[in-house]
């Protein structure tokens, strides 16, 4: 059985949709690859200080009562 084709809506090409492709549904690969290099790979900035902070801002906010 074949892949569905679809219509890429940023550049209007025809592609297959493949059940394992990167991106978006309805972007072709090409237009999918920007996407992915953009998404962070971690929330963590390098800084132990800066992050031992902001876990500790998460703490407070999810684990304090509400008197």
């Amino acid at each position: 059985m074949p892949f569905p084709m679809k219509v890429c809506v940023i550049c209007s090409e025809e592609f297959e949709l493949l059940p394992d492709k990167p991106g978006f549904a309805n972007r072709c690969p090409a237009c999918s690859e920007p996407d992915a290099e953009d998404a962070p790979k971690s929330l963590s900035s390098g800084n132990a200080e800066q992050d031992s902070a902001r876990r500790k801002a998460i703490r407070d906010m999810l684990y304090t009562k509400d008197s």
